[in-house]
């Protein structure tokens, strides 16, 4: 009877043992969070005192989960740092490795500079755009390899894109626009497989397109305007069966506009404008039949304009000025076609800087979109 006793002694005596050490431990955890939020706030300039209540109870020491009221942090149903969204705050400075500490963190919206985030693995979402950021990016943040959206657009980020961001498979924003960015886009890029957006434009590239950009299958918008960039558009681009969105305008490509473009039966918006493109026009343009702009204006095009234009019935938008070609262009002769009045989508038409004659056709009172 005494060994039946002692032996429920000792496994109610354990059991408050092992009960007690599984509350320490979580109360370790949320300590340490606590702390490592602290420490990220030592690292901040808050002129605005917006983090005013990021402080330890007086009364209650660290075993309090205080840090789950405080200012642009969310705690998960365990009582852990989920999100931190800490932007518009008018706050600078520097981010803590501490950041690392935050184990269930899973999306950050940070106004500061980019350190320590490669080491928040499970991290998935990271907007830090529209922000006064300086400096390079740091080859960390491949580490974040949860990382399902990275905006850092609008700041000036100088130095080129780290080729680790390769290591980001999940990842499937992909936005650096509006920066300082120099040196050629990285080829390593093209291995974001589930990539489905990419906004690189505004910035002061060197070189072309990679031809690696051909392998991103789940690609659906690409931007790359504005981004200084050079040589031929890459045929590889064709392989993307899913592209809806290329903007490619106001760069200095050159060549021709290659004819797996057509392949691209997804299309929505095609924009080359303003580059040095020559050549003429693919006649397999004409197989885009989702296209709802088509803007080439502004380059050195020539030949005639495709018959079967007329056929994309969803175009809305058609810019083909300050080129060479037979038809819409600074060397036009000529009157106004008359299949364009079979386009009834039509909602834009540009035909300025050309030697047009003859009359307008009847039909385009017809187009009630125009």
């Amino acid at each position: 009877m005494a060994v039946k006793k002692n032996t429920l002694y000792f496994r109610i005596h354990f059991f408050i043992l092992f009960f007690c050490h599984a509350i320490k431990a979580e109360k370790t955890n949320l300590n340490e969070e606590a702390l490592a939020l602290i420490s990220i706030k030592a690292g901040f300039i808050d002129h605005l005192n917006r983090l005013h209540d990021w402080r330890l109870p007086e009364n209650e020491g660290l075993n309090d989960s205080a840090q789950c009221s405080w200012t642009g942090v969310w705690c998960n149903s365990d009582g852990l740092v989920e999100k931190l969204h800490l932007s518009r705050m008018n706050l600078s400075g520097r981010v803590s490795d501490d950041i690392g500490n935050l184990r269930s963190l899973r999306s950050l919206e940070l106004c500061s500079f980019l350190f320590g985030f490669g080491r928040a693995s499970g991290l998935t979402l990271l907007n830090a755009s529209s922000n006064n950021f300086s400096g390079i990016l740091s080859e960390d943040l491949g580490n974040a390899t949860s990382l399902e959206i990275l905006d850092l657009r609008g700041s000036f980020f100088q130095g080129s894109i780290p080729k680790s961001f390769k290591n980001l498979q999940k990842l499937k924003f992909l936005g650096l626009s509006g920066n300082n960015l120099t040196c050629q886009i990285p080829g390593e890029l093209g291995e974001l497989s589930s990539v489905e957006t990419i906004i690189l434009g505004y910035n002061e590239f060197e070189g072309g397109i990679p031809v690696e950009f051909g392998n991103l299958t789940n690609l659906k918008y690409l931007d790359l305007a504005v981004g200084n960039l050079s040589g031929v558009i890459p045929a590889e681009l064709g392989r993307l069966k899913v592209l809806e969105t290329v903007f490619l305008y106001k760069n200095n490509l050159e060549g021709n506009i290659p004819s797996s473009i057509g392949e691209i039966g997804s299309l929505q918006l095609l924009d080359l404008s303003d580059n040095i493109l020559s050549g003429e026009i693919p006649a397999e343009i004409v197989e885009l039949k989702n296209l709802q702009l088509l803007n080439l204006m502004c380059n050195r095009l020539s030949g005639s304009v495709p018959a079967g234009l007329v056929a994309l019935t969803k175009l809305q938008v058609l810019e083909l000025w300050n080129n060479s070609l037979i038809v819409f262009n600074n060397s036009f002769s000529g009157s106004v076609p008359v299949s364009l009045s079979n386009c009834p989508s039509l909602v834009r038409v540009r035909m300025q800087n050309n030697r047009l004659s003859g009359m307008i056709p009847v039909g385009f009172g017809k187009l009630g979109s125009l």
